[in-house]
């Protein structure tokens, strides 16, 4: 029996040549954290999420010089990229005619209607979708002051947004509707799901550092996304944002959803691992991050939770005294020093790798 309800239907947009909408897979995204008007550690940065697997990019646009280095940015890499907007509209526009794939606004902010009739008028002239935005912590004077940072306050600012976009005939339009704790996010986005048919941008927002972050947006994506409520994800995380990536992916992996590269297993270790499984668990992990062949990895402590327990792993290895064991579908095939495991179990994974892509393809 599948953990996840059917997908709620919702029209379909594109972020550059990213589809988002109920009749495409959820895509996963991320925001950099460099000043975007560094365009080499912009453009670095943003490299380094297309390799762990990032679809769409979103980058802060504070001033014109922000706005204006999206045509360099956007020369080096490879994905889709959203700028991100508060309160100017002339920086839309430029960032629009600096090539950005999408824009990142909250309408209300923006100004009157003739500011953004222009910004419409813009992102249509380009052909580029519209994300309202909106935040618990940056609504409407009027609605806060109405309702408070509750879930339904964050509902209504979001219809009257999308109320003035469409009343502007624009319809490009996806919608995400943050907090910073699980319970207003969830109940935020059920509330909106049946009054619309927009496209979701789902996340936690100001989620935290390393293990917070994860444990709220795993709980906070994860319970959407089961009920068939988001259409594109960013975990937000005090962190490099490639650790984002990272922790969308195995979201979408844990929910039967969608799955990118190696599935990496591994035992907790106990006084009978004689190896620095750690180490070598994070090693692998992060080199697993460029491969793109869809295997199930194990690095486990000892023989005894081996190739006994990870029998089902298309490869793995064990520890011993000072070495390990390495095996496939739990039948051991070589042994190694300690030093030269991580480095033998992933020339041995380019080597499926390369033997998968000549009977089918390279995978996504």
């Amino acid at each position: 029996m599948s953990l996840v309800q059917e997908r709620r239907k919702t029209r379909q947009i594109c972020v550059g040549k990213v589809k988002v909408g109920s009749e495409t897979r959820v895509s996963v995204q991320s925001m950099t954290n460099t000043f975007t008007q560094d365009v080499d550690a912009t453009a670095g940065q943003i490299l380094s999420l297309e390799k762990a697997g990032c679809e769409i990019v979103r980058v802060a646009v504070p001033d014109m010089e922000a706005a204006l280095a999206i045509q360099q940015i956007k020369d080096k890499i490879h994905i889709p990229l959203i700028a991100d907007i508060h309160f100017d509209f002339r920086l839309a526009l430029a960032a629009a005619e600096a090539g950005a794939d999408g824009l990142r606004i909250n309408p209300g902010n923006i100004g009157d209607t003739k500011k953004i009739q222009t910004v419409v008028d813009s992102a249509r002239a380009h052909g580029i979708p519209i994300r309202v935005g909106v935040n618990a912590g940056s609504l409407e004077k009027e609605i806060e002051k109405r309702l408070g940072t509750t879930a339904k306050a964050m509902v209504e600012s979001a219809l009257s947004n999308i109320r003035i976009l469409e009343k502007l005939g624009f319809y490009d339009i996806k919608v995400s509707l943050k907090a910073s704790d699980v319970t207003r996010t969830v109940e935020a986005y059920r509330m909106l799901a049946p009054m619309t048919d927009v496209p979701f941008h789902v996340g936690v927002t100001e989620a935290g550092g390393i293990y917070a972050g994860i444990t709220k947006s795993a709980i906070g994506i994860g319970m959407l996304l089961s009920e068939g409520i988001g259409d594109t994800i960013r975990v937000s995380l005090t962190r490099d944002p490639v650790e984002e990536i990272r922790t969308g992916f195995e979201i979408l992996r844990a929910l039967g959803i969608r799955s990118r590269g190696p599935e990496l297993i591994s035992c907790p270790t106990c006084g009978r691992c004689k190896i620095d499984l750690f180490k070598i668990a994070e090693e692998t992990e992060k080199a697993l991050l460029e491969r793109s062949t869809k295997i199930k990895v194990a690095i486990m402590g000892c023989v005894v939770n081996g190739p006994g327990e990870a029998k089902e792993a298309d490869i793995g290895i064990a520890g011993a005294d000072g070495m390990g064991i390495l095996f496939k579908k739990g039948k051991v095939f070589k042994k190694v020093d300690q030093d030269q495991l991580v480095a033998q179990l992933l020339y041995e994974i380019d080597k499926m790798t390369e033997n998968s892509e000549e009977r089918n393809g390279k995978e996504e």
